[in-house]
């Protein structure tokens, strides 16, 4: 799929921000934040339609935005996604980058093709990998930029049938750590937020599934994405000068307890 770029709203030499996975949950959530903060988005998804939607909503709220199409388990599309992206900026800095984008197998080991699972490591770990690998050291040329990776508690507590999922978001998780290593002297933040049960689109048909997983929740419910995307407001925010390397989970109080 060929990465095309629209805009709208008047354009500024504001900073920008990059969030991949921002045509819907919590990624266009990101976005709508951090436009309020006076972001200039870089809107990211693979669905041309949504992508427009976010940068409407982000332009009627009177921000601006680029909506970037693309499949991200599509190397070649990342590929172009980076050329676009340089294209837009045309010389400005990317200062944050939300690698948000996810999701993939959920399967059995046997049943897992070998295109499923490369698949779920290009969408969480390689189209991420690129990404940093072209703006973080951009970033530290500058001597500040924010990364901010979208984990899953799937990192932490294993679950049946999605072995190739959780991989890969241990894998994104990794990366949290060794960009810290790699960039973090030189002035960049890289954080992960793992979230737990989130009543996304997708998540929100299937609710009736979860009863018990949600009732043994300290919280007693599923999240929200916005309540999700403040977290990540906050991992980019000044307030959050000195976090460095972190993992913040959201999951309502589940990796904290036992269900007895």
């Amino acid at each position: 799929m060929n990465a095309k770029a629209e805009a709208d709203g008047p354009m500024t030499r504001d900073s920008w921000a990059m969030v991949t996975g921002s045509t819907s949950g919590i990624g266009r959530e990101t976005a709508l934040l951090l436009a309020e903060d006076g972001y200039q988005i870089l809107v990211c998804g693979r669905d041309r339609d949504r992508a427009a939607e976010t940068r409407k909503m982000i332009v009627s709220a009177g921000g601006h935005a680029v909506d970037l199409v693309a499949d991200l388990t599509d190397i070649a599309a990342v590929r172009r996604l980076i050329d676009e992206t340089r294209q837009v900026l045309d010389g400005d800095p990317l200062d944050v980058l939300i690698n948000n984008a996810g999701g993939g197998v959920f399967a059995p080991t046997e049943a897992t093709t070998e295109n499923m699972f490369d698949d779920a490591f290009n969408l969480n770990v390689k189209a991420p990998y690129m990404l940093a690998g072209e703006f973080a050291p951009l970033m530290a040329e500058r001597g500040r930029g924010a990364i901010v990776n979208v984990g899953s508690l799937g990192t932490r507590m294993a679950a049946s049938g999605a072995s190739a999922f959780q991989a890969a978001k241990a894998g994104l998780s990794m990366l949290t750590k060794s960009w810290t290593a790699e960039y973090g002297p030189r002035g960049v933040r890289v954080n992960s937020v793992d979230p737990g049960y989130i009543l996304t689109r997708v998540n929100e048909d299937i609710r009736d599934m979860f009863g018990n997983y949600l009732a043994s929740l300290p919280a007693g419910r599923g999240g929200t994405p916005q309540e999700v995307a403040e977290v990540i407001r906050f991992l980019v925010s000044p307030q959050a000068s000195y976090v460095q390397g972190a993992v913040l989970t959201v999951d309502g109080g589940k990796n904290a307890v036992v269900v007895m």
